[in-house]
């Protein structure tokens, strides 16, 4: 099977990546911006015809795109979450290739949800912020595309190579500095919010899966479990043995409410904080991965306290 990777040097692609090149029947090709890339191209600015003709000398049997944006202002976001999909999906139309398209979405398309509740496919998109909404916007065009097709909708992926500026990449660096500096306690803002958090190796499985599918639409691809940060952050604060006290600043500048260990006596210090989820999603976000079960024979096999593991021990090596 010949498959065209497009992001492989993304957190996501670098494991969708490995996996797929573990499959002694598949025929890797990345496409990217990078100098590493087997094919560079710029999905933002480069025209659907070059890319066609590059689809039609490759003649890939499954794209997979792992590329996009997940900061910036609304312009950037739409340029490369919407703009770069809708070239991917041009060009495949024009090309002769006949390759399946794997488009990774994220739950952050959903928007907010009630707290207590599972969100499924079928659930009306309402995204709270530019990324969503770039992204929401990248799946309906796959979806109006006409092509052999599918959207997983990746909820929080956590594990090793976890970017420091999430939120719990922000979590093990404020850990790390505090134990680096001996620090006894840590304060730390915006752990109200529950997320579904799904290991990487994971959603790498769920893609080579869906490319190896007949499934088409939309897929949640998650843990199924909603995990406040609080939660996160103790179990975090275990593994990587830190002893001293956790608190939670309940707002910017606001009353610290204790939460694990024993508060420090000088009231003053403040450890960094880990800022609260700038998705849009709300104080909770659970999947319904039911679809994922039954149309790509898939669950989660990793479960978020090694996630956590791998997360502490990238932040470790920076002690």
């Amino acid at each position: 099977m010949r498959v065209l990777l497009i992001g492989a040097n993304g957190y996501l692609g670098r494991f969708v990546a490995d996996r797929l090149l573990a499959d002694p029947a598949v025929q890797l090709t990345a496409l990217g911006r990078g100098d590493d890339a087997d094919v560079r191209f710029d999905l933002a600015t480069g025209s659907p015809g070059a890319l066609t003709r590059f689809f039609d000398a490759v003649h890939p049997g499954v794209v997979i795109n792992c590329a996009g944006a997940t900061r910036g202002g609304a312009r950037d976001l739409t340029r490369h979450n919407t703009v770069a999909v809708a070239t991917i999906c041009e060009a495949l139309r024009r090309s002769g290739c006949g390759a399946r398209l794997v488009q990774i979405g994220c739950g952050a398309e959903y928007g907010p949800s009630q707290p207590g509740s599972s969100t499924a496919e079928d659930a009306v998109p309402r995204p709270g912020g530019p990324y969503g909404v770039s992204k929401l916007a990248a799946t309906e065009l796959v979806l109006g595309s006409g092509l052999d097709a599918v959207v997983l909708r990746v909820f929080s992926p956590a594990g090793p190579g976890t970017p420091a500026g999430s939120p719990l990449g922000r979590l093990a660096e404020a850990m790390r500095r505090a134990m680096q500096s001996g620090d006894g306690e840590l304060k730390l803002g915006g752990l109200g919010a529950q997320r579904d958090f799904i290991d990487v190796r994971d959603v790498a499985r769920a893609v080579h899966a869906a490319s190896l599918s007949a499934a088409q639409g939309v897929i949640n691809i998650g843990s199924g479990r909603a995990v406040r940060l609080r939660d996160a952050a103790s179990v975090l604060a275990r593994v990587a043995g830190f002893g001293g006290a956790l608190h939670e600043l309940d707002s910017p500048g606001g009353p610290v409410r204790p939460t694990l260990g024993h508060p420090r006596s000088d009231p003053d210090h403040v450890a960094p904080a880990a800022y609260p989820y700038p998705d849009g999603c709300g104080s909770w976000q659970q999947a319904d991965v039911r679809t994922a079960r039954d149309r790509l024979g898939w669950r989660p096999r990793i479960n978020l306290e090694e996630s956590l593991a791998d997360i502490w021990m990238e932040a470790a090596c920076r002690i």
